[in-house]
């Protein structure tokens, strides 16, 4: 256990499996307990939360149970915990553990935290010129009229590293990276320092791993019929060395599996370039080894590292305009007609479609031609109306869509609102500051420590050079029409209002044909509905594997747009839905 740093993680988002935390420390041996709260969405909701509860909140409250149901056996076996349960609020948090604590009679140091907030500075940094431009859209901030909720840096983990050299026991982070949870504790763990950015890319790597729990356990896997059980999926540790190796593993007895897929999945979830940005490193994914080192076991090496970016990035929550939603079920015969004609005669009782900034109308279609029982002959029809002024919708909205029940097409009935109420959303403004405006300040013990983010320090750039792979041909020969899926798995998710979708091949001949064939128009040929993003394509041949980056599909993020899948999770279970056409000595062993 000297030579390397067990990190398990316990939580991959706010709502996760609350028994986790305590099935982690009684599995088996760890070092660190970590917990992944935070998601661009979860920002929006702890906002919420501060305004109808109160000042005092902003941060994860179902954490609090797992630190009363752990933190005794946590402190008596030496187990550190770090967490960005913190939220918009880590200084409330810490002191609410502090008081479960005390009642539990353990004595613990507690750490947390600040100087994510810029809110209160923000007129100052713009005045200084600091424009906070929009990732996705391009505009600045400055030029907008948006009014900013919150607006959060995302640290690293030299804050946590300084917390944990001060003996702290408990440390709460505010929006720190994900997988900065894991990088502060192997660098403490090792004393590395700033410039060690071929460990810290290891670190980073295995943070990006773990941090969303079970999901690199078998959770959410393409090849799910791999998996030999979803009883009781197990959570991930990973084991670092001191180069920043490590082993990616679980507690026996647990469901799940850890494969080389599993891992090459949540590789991918969620990222762009294969030059992988942080705070503290950018790690190049395209560079790692991947292979099993034994059941439930895979060992991740080699990763490569360079100077961090000269930018943090942040989260913004601005406040944008009213949205409502109305679905229905149009069903049987003439759909597209029967649309047509409600859309015509709702709008119209409402006063007109012009008087909205913006109508989004989906036609999902659902229904079977001949079907064979009742909700196989539905669609449904999905309309959001935007708009600034909050008359138009509401109760009013629902009203005059109500009111027409008895006066419209033949088999339609409600699907309820369908998501947004009338109420003003939350949108997501992806944006960076020049990190030498940053500051992380550590609270300990009624003391504070200012701690530098690296590109604060005069340190040399170090940048690696990619080598490009040679692929080799794609096999030939007579072809079959196969599902895409049944050779390629996928993973996919959001990246504030764009959305990833990687691919990845089992076999060296497999990947030969998938980097050959599956370029950009492929990709859009095979998902019509993408054909108006712009979409970028990026490889891997260290992984078998592909990710394609869709700019502007989710537009505003996930609060706010009109999608039903808001968070783009499906979106790779829809490609290996399409038919293509393979090679035969591809699917022979299907």
């Amino acid at each position: 256990m000297s030579d390397v740093i067990r990190i398990g993680n316990c939580s991959g988002y706010y709502g996760d499996r609350l028994a986790a935390a305590r099935e982690m420390i009684d599995g088996g041996p760890i070092d660190v307990l970590t917990g992944d709260y935070l998601a661009e969405l979860t920002m929006s909701i702890l906002y919420n939360q501060k305004q109808a509860r109160g000042e005092n909140m902003g941060y994860v409250g179902t954490f609090l149970k797992q630190i009363q149901d752990v933190a005794a056996d946590c402190v008596e076996r030496g187990i550190k915990i770090v967490t960005n349960a913190g939220g918009l609020n880590p200084r409330s948090m810490a002191a609410e553990v502090e008081k479960i604590l005390a009642e539990l009679g353990v004595e613990a140091r507690v750490a947390y935290i600040d100087g994510d907030n810029l809110l209160d500075s923000l007129d100052e940094l713009q005045a200084a010129g600091q424009t906070f431009t929009n990732l996705d859209t391009g505009e600045a901030l400055t030029d907008s009229d948006v009014e900013s909720l919150t607006a959060n840096v995302y640290f690293g983990g030299w804050g946590i590293k300084e917390a944990l050299d001060q003996g702290a026991d408990i440390v709460i982070c505010p929006r720190v990276t994900d997988a900065a949870v894991v990088i502060g504790p192997a660098a403490w763990k090792f004393n590395w320092s700033r410039t060690d950015y071929d460990a810290l890319a290891g670190a980073l790597t295995a943070g990006h791993i773990i941090e969303c729990g079970a999901q690199c356990c078998g959770g959410n896997y393409s090849f799910f019929e791999e998996v030999p059980s979803f009883h009781n999926v197990g959570y991930p540790i990973a084991e670092i060395e001191a180069d920043g190796s490590f082993t990616v593993t679980k507690h026996p007895g647990t469901g799940g599996l850890i494969s080389v897929g599993t891992i090459t999945a949540q590789l991918l979830y969620e990222t762009s370039t294969p030059a992988y940005l942080n705070p503290d490193v950018i790690a190049h994914f395209d560079t790692m080894k991947v292979e099993q080192v034994g059941e439930d076991r895979v060992r991740v090496s080699g990763t490569r590292g360079s100077t961090p970016p000269p930018t943090h990035k942040v989260c913004f929550n601005t406040l944008g305009p009213h949205k409502q939603t109305n679905e229905i079920m149009l069903t049987g015969l003439d759909i597209e007609k029967k649309a047509e004609v409600y859309l015509d005669q709702i709008f119209h009782n409402l006063g007109g479609r012009e008087q909205f900034d913006d109508v989004d109308v989906q036609l999902i279609r659902s229904d079977h031609e001949n079907p064979t029982m009742n909700e196989e002959a539905h669609a449904i029809l999905r309309t959001t109306v935007t708009t600034s002024n909050p008359k138009l919708v509401g109760r009013l909205f629902d009203a005059k869509v109500i009111e027409l029940g008895l006066a419209t097409i033949p088999g339609n009935t409600g699907r309820g609102g369908g998501g947004f109420t009338g109420a003003r959303v939350t949108v997501h403004w992806p944006s960076t500051i020049d990190s030498q405006l940053v500051t992380e300040s550590v609270h300990l013990g009624g003391e504070t420590t200012d701690v530098l983010p690296t590109q604060r320090m005069d340190f040399e750039d170090i940048y690696y050079q990619e080598t490009p792979a040679e692929i080799a041909p794609a096999p030939g020969g007579a072809t079959t029409t196969i599902p895409f899926g049944r050779l390629f798995g996928t993973r996919s998710g959001d990246k504030g209002g764009n959305a990833n979708c990687g691919v990845w091949a089992r076999s060296d001949d497999a990947y030969s044909w998938l980097y050959e064939n599956l370029t950009v128009e492929e990709f859009k040929r095979l998902l019509p509905d993408m054909a108006g993003f712009e979409v970028e394509r990026y490889e891997l041949p260290n992984l078998r594997a592909l990710n394609f980056y869709i700019k502007g599909i989710l537009t505003t993020g996930a609060a706010s747009n009109h999608r039903i899948d808001k968070q783009a999770k499906s979106l790779g279970e829809y490609l290996r839905a399409k038919h293509v056409d393979v090679p035969e000595t591809l699917a022979a062993g299907l």
